[in-house]
């Protein structure tokens, strides 16, 4: 039989019999783990896609939040299951990514394949040397061997095969060099040479000595460009350029496949399949109808309003969500593979401690900006649970996304830029105090920030290409049945009545604490469904600018959109959803008492 090109192989087009097939094939002879185990930031999980291009899958650890990703290659008949190991600077865990990175470790496998970055050769040999310790048969992948010698640093890997006992392979993973090598030297990996840990940084020292030689060279354009990024003055300049940018480029790319892509798709092919489905399912009246189809709008099936199964549960996650899922995780997959994010991290690391985080919480933070969804699945790269209860939660209370920023402005910017500003003063002095509040009384602590700050490079697009996809897929895998089941609720809610006996009840405190007319109730219970539309309904309503602005602050900072409501709780879980809940509930009502004291005054 004749073999395709396999997704990462290193020999491109096959001619024939391909040794490095992924495809699904019998005759296989044996069937080996390999556990792919490295610092953060060396390259590890470009390998891993060189190695499995696109049969790979994520999953979280049992029993944490910590994800790692599986994939499979074969190899002469063998079939190899590759383990992206968490990324981790230590077996003696620091964090709850290093302790998986151990118990996985711990496991056993038939292979572990050591990734180590050329460039930083000693501090990547105390990982390395951990892992030759359990005794488990490895494999060095001395990867990045082209950025080290063009600093200067030349590695003799016969010297250093010798000195560990075990293979050495040079590689560079963006390119697919020594990618082959790698593969076929699987089958000779064997324990190393193991050192008693009070002498590990010794036998370091021997071995980077023995193998490693540094020559000298003169500072590049690059390497200026690296040593301005993370200073303080020049680097925070940097850092608003790089945040101004990026979301300038994400609204872009994000409302560009709305406006010109998916919403003309949903809206030409779907819509009409919906409107001729209606009779069929017994018209406005019948359970099937309001069930798959939502409510009337004006008259027609609203893809945004209705809440049927069919109209907004696609509607939402698949045209107003996805898009700018694409737009930030292509931005953020940039940013990853050139370098830059690390030393974003590092530059509001300060800032971020305040609030009980650490620097790579202002990813999820920009993320939510677009679309909370990304924004609060991104809190996975946190590091504590404690860290991404906060950041979810600072999300979902604070930080509005594209659509509800849009209609802030549309519903206060006939008013006066000021109380467009009033509004976002306020989310930012709510995002501070509320941030400092929960890290005061919320047990546990803020990890310091460790991470490795690698030299910049030019990315591989195809790389970026793959990371992509699977984070698009774990979006849709996760959102869509989310999403539906949240639209199949809020629409029994709404069809019941239950959302305006509840408004009538709470016209009294709206009165009293925010000073707003009971009818406003209403529209700000529908944050619930949909934020943004909220607001707009606000408009109508002809109320004082002070009133305005407390009611959008309230809507702003209450419960998000059912999208955000069931991601907070796939992420989050029951009881911690609930907390935030009671925390943004107490939060909008605090601010908009505030607001409302304030306007009273200076009216």
């Amino acid at each position: 039989m004749l073999f395709n090109k396999c997704a990462g192989c290193p020999l491109g087009e096959c001619p024939g019999k391909c040794p490095f097939s992924t495809l699904e094939i019998g005759g296989d002879t044996d069937n080996k783990k390999v556990l792919l185990v490295g610092n953060p930031n060396v390259g590890k999980s470009a390998l891993f896609t060189r190695l499995t291009g696109v049969h790979a899958f994520s999953s979280n650890y049992p029993g944490t939040t910590v994800g790692f990703t599986e994939g499979y290659l074969r190899f002469e008949g063998v079939r190899y299951r590759l383990i992206d190991v968490p990324g981790a600077y230590t077996l003696e865990p620091t964090n709850e990514a290093e302790d998986v990175a151990k118990r996985i470790l711990e496991e056993g496998a038939d292979v572990v394949v050591i990734t180590v970055d050329a460039t930083a050769l000693e501090r990547n040999l105390n990982l390395a040397l951990q892992v030759l310790e359990m005794g488990l048969p490895s494999v060095i992948a001395l990867n990045m061997v082209d950025e080290a010698r063009h600093e200067g640093i030349n590695i003799d890997v016969e010297a250093l095969e010798k000195a560990l006992g075990v293979p050495v392979v040079g590689t560079v993973a963006v390119t697919g060099q020594g990618i082959s090598e790698l593969i076929s030297r699987l089958k000779d990996a064997r324990p190393g040479i193991a050192v008693p840990a009070a002498e590990r940084w010794n036998r370091i020292g021997e071995i980077a000595a023995s193998a490693q030689t540094i020559e000298h060279r003169h500072h590049t354009v690059r390497d200026r460009i690296e040593d301005l990024s993370v200073h303080p003055g020049w680097g925070a300049l940097l850092g608003l350029f790089a945040i101004l940018g990026s979301f300038a480029a994400v609204r872009v790319i994000g409302e560009g496949l709305i406006d010109y892509l998916l919403d003309p798709l949903f809206n030409g092919i779907l819509m009409p399949i919906f409107q001729w489905l209606g009779p069929l399912l017994g018209g406005e009246g019948s359970l099937p109808f309001r069930v798959l189809l939502g409510m009337l709008v004006d008259g027609r099936i609203d893809p945004e309003l209705s809440f049927g199964l069919l109209t907004t549960g696609l509607y939402v996650p698949l045209v107003m969500v996805l898009p700018y899922v694409v737009a930030f995780y292509g931005v953020l997959s940039f940013l990853e593979d050139v370098g830059y994010l690390p030393r974003f991290a590092v530059l509001f690391d300060a800032l971020l401690h305040k609030v009980g985080l650490h620097g790579f919480a202002i990813v999820p933070n920009l993320l939510g900006l677009g679309c909370n969804v990304p924004g609060i699945m991104a809190t996975r790269i946190l590091e504590s649970r404690r860290e991404r209860f906060i950041a979810s939660t600072l999300i979902s209370v604070a930080v509005p996304c594209a659509g509800l920023q849009a209609m802030i402005i549309g519903a206060l910017g006939d008013l006066g830029g000021r109380y467009v500003l009033a509004v976002y003063g306020t989310l930012f002095v709510a995002w501070v105090i509320l941030g400092r509040i929960m890290h005061k009384f919320l047990p546990g602590y803020s990890p310091e920030l460790v991470v490795e700050i690698p030299p910049y490079r030019l990315p591989a697009f195809k790389g970026i290409g793959m990371k992509l996809w699977f984070r698009i897929k774990g979006f849709l895998m996760e959102a869509i049945p989310m999403v539906l089941a949240g639209v199949l609720v809020a629409n029994l809610l709404s069809t019941s009545g239950f959302m305006d006996v509840v408004s009538a009840l709470l016209s009294p405190l709206f009165r009293g604490v925010l000073g707003l007319p009971p009818e406003t109730a209403g529209p700000i219970l529908l944050g619930f469904l949909r934020k943004d539309i909220a607001v707009g309904m606000l408009i109508p309503m002809r109320l004082q600018p002070g009133q305005m602005v407390v009611a959008v602050v309230t809507l702003a900072m209450t419960f998000p959109c059912i999208a955000t409501f069931i991601v907070l709780w796939k992420e989050l879980g029951v009881k911690d959803m609930l907390k935030t809940i009671g925390i943004m509930i107490l939060a909008a009502l605090a601010a908009g008492g505030v607001l409302n004291f304030l306007f009273a005054l200076a009216s």
